[in-house]
């Protein structure tokens, strides 16, 4: 069932829940969201007959009647009382999360259908928080331009074709064609992850670095998402931290280098050069990032070991300072 049906149905329910008469078919379609695009009567009452088929198949009680003895029009309306759901009761942290999806979705593209949940569900006589607790943020934003049309796609079960690039704001934009599997978040950004065609195999894209428009092609439906695919464990493994690979021992400057002093584990006081300072452990994840880290504090720090990770640094130096003299002259 497409999108904008289920949408069109949800709408039909509610239209005809929130009535005690019966409504005539003329006033259906002037009422729900959805009827007015049909082309002519005839459209619209094959359409309006599929729906009524469609919920009476799913169960939901459609009655049949006319509001007065001098009424010679049928009208429709549901018997709310053989349709409610039982009472619904959330727990204030589950009130929190309905709050907290309400409020991501705080973009022109998505603030509508969000506003559109939550009334439905407030409809529903689900209690939903009005604004999340003070202490907790989602820290992020749906402001990303890919994130509406990579949703649709995701939902229609089919592929996209988009640019991407790689490695920062310098990096060549190359076309990538994806069967999306779904869109989730990951350290304040948003990834899509999908099946690349052009390469075969799994892949995640932060959607900041996807540029111009997203290209729907293919069927809808077309799409599957493989059993078992746990999308965040897959955005975790592509964007998260290298594992450990080793340690390295810095010397660092009396009260210099506080966010060195933060991430590593003091080893003691130690001199240096005739300097007072500590000794610190590091993590190494990868030795060229931990050596820009180092390299960046100048005079204030020295590696001590490894002696690879030393060199490193001593490149930066070099690097640093042949730049400068080239500038200078």
């Amino acid at each position: 069932m497409s999108s904008a049906r289920a949408e069109r149905l949800v709408n039909l329910v509610l239209c005809l829940m929130s009535t005690r008469q019966f409504l005539s078919a003329e006033r259906i379609r002037a009422t729900v969201p959805g009827y007015a695009e049909a082309a002519s009567d005839e459209a619209f009452f094959r359409m309006f007959e599929r729906d009524k088929a469609e919920l009476r198949e799913l169960g939901v009680p459609l009655e049949t009647g006319h509001t007065s003895a001098f009424d010679t029009v049928e009208g429709y309306r549901i018997a709310r009382a053989d349709y409610e759901l039982g009472e619904i009761e959330l727990a204030p942290d589950e009130a929190t999360v309905v709050a907290l999806a309400g409020n991501l979705w705080d973009t022109p593209d998505l603030a509508g259908a969000a506003h559109g949940a939550l009334v439905k569900l407030r409809a529903a006589g689900v209690e939903v928080a009005e604004s999340p607790a003070a202490t907790v943020r989602t820290g992020l934003h749906a402001g990303e331009p890919a994130l509406a049309p990579l949703l649709a796609a995701t939902r229609a079960g089919r592929a996209v074709i988009f640019s991407h690039r790689r490695g920062g704001p310098a990096g060549e934009p190359t076309r990538r064609e994806v069967e999306p599997w779904g869109v989730v978040s990951f350290r304040g950004r948003w990834y899509l992850v999908g099946h690349d065609r052009g390469r075969d195999d799994v892949r995640c894209f932060r959607l900041s670095r996807i540029q111009g428009e997203i290209r729907p092609t293919g069927p809808e439906g077309a799409v599957r998402v493989p059993d078992g695919v746990d999308l965040r464990a897959l955005v975790r493994a592509s964007a998260g931290p290298p594992p450990v690979s080793g340690t390295a021992l810095v010397w660092v400057a009396r009260d210099r280098a506080a966010g060195l002093r933060r991430l590593g584990r003091e080893r003691g006081p130690a001199e240096h050069a005739g300097r007072a300072g500590v000794t610190i452990e590091l993590d190494v994840r990868d030795r060229d990032t931990v050596a820009r880290w180092l390299a960046g504090h100048g005079p204030d720090v020295a590696v001590l070991d490894p002696p690879e990770l030393a060199g490193a640094v001593r490149s930066l130096w070099a690097g640093a300072a042949a730049i400068a003299a080239e500038a200078a002259r």
